[in-house]
């Protein structure tokens, strides 16, 4: 089963164990703090015996958690807001991101991005004795910010960042040029700033498909003629070719224009195909 803390959140898994919740529920979900409320969001359902180690779901949640879940959202509102109101009045350029509260320990964290280093140690005292708690500040980046603060993407879903990826991995401009994309700022920057995480999901299929694939210029022999590689289709699993006869350009299957292809329907086929022109393509 799948849970939420925050809609339209971060996605846990979790093992429904003895329990079957359906969606929409609330359920106690195992922390390092103890159990805390979230909303199912995916309900159980049989997965592959090799998926194990996930966490225990411990029950459905009752009153008195959810009770104890409201007046913890509400602390973590009034911390944020308080938290605005100092950092203005001490002039740093700083904005707040995000709040956890931890009642066990009457502990507050305020997440904060800003564009340097900043010294809040007079805000942190500040912070301590109108919350009257403890409380840590912490730094983060544009990633994480977004991660904090969710969002819609420029193909109209929610970040990934804020629903299902655990880790950041790098993510470089060469990727994007891999997949024949625009390098500008604009197309391929998510609401982070920084380039979008989804470029990296494709971009093995799109490696995988040139190492096999005849190269751009390369003459060849298509079911419809002889003609030039002037662009790929990887999505297709095709090439574009621009016919010698006429100019006309067509979409062929990689497999159609390939040596290895052509050799194979050449001995076992009907020998109509031609081998590439170039014995390395």
């Amino acid at each position: 089963m799948a849970v939420s803390f925050t809609r339209y959140g971060r996605l846990y898994y979790l093992d429904p164990g003895g329990h079957s919740p359906k969606v929409g529920d609330k359920v106690l979900v195992p922390t390092d703090s103890g159990p805390e409320v979230a909303e199912c969001v995916w309900a159980p359902q049989y997965v592959s015996e090799d998926v194990d180690g996930l966490p225990v779901c411990q029950g459905i949640a009752a009153e008195e958690h959810l009770t104890r879940d409201e007046s913890n959202r509400r602390r973590r509102a009034e911390a944020r807001s308080v938290s605005k109101r100092l950092i203005k009045r001490h002039e740093l350029p700083m904005k707040v991101v995000g709040v956890d509260y931890l009642d066990a320990d009457n502990v507050y964290t305020v997440y904060f991005s800003a564009p340097h280093r900043v010294d809040f140690r007079a805000l942190v005292r500040d912070l301590a004795r109108n919350l009257r708690a403890r409380v840590e500040l912490r730094q983060i980046g544009p990633r994480d910010e977004a991660r904090l603060q969710g969002g819609i993407g420029p193909c109209g879903r929610d970040l990934c960042c804020a629903t299902f990826l655990k880790d950041f991995e790098p993510v470089s401009v060469r990727m994007a040029k891999d997949q024949d994309l625009p390098v500008n700022p604009l197309r391929i920057a998510g609401a982070c700033g920084r380039l979008m995480c989804c470029l990296k999901y494709e971009h093995p299929l799109y490696q995988e498909f040139r190492a096999s694939a005849p190269r751009t210029g390369l003459a060849v022999d298509t079911p419809q003629g002889p003609g030039t590689v002037v662009g790929h289709n990887v999505p297709s699993d095709s090439v574009i070719v621009r016919l010698n006869e006429g100019g006309r350009r067509c979409a062929c299957s990689k497999a159609s224009v390939c040596a290895p292809r052509k050799q194979h329907d050449a001995m076992y086929g009907d020998g109509q195909a031609v081998a590439v022109s170039d014995p390395e393509g």
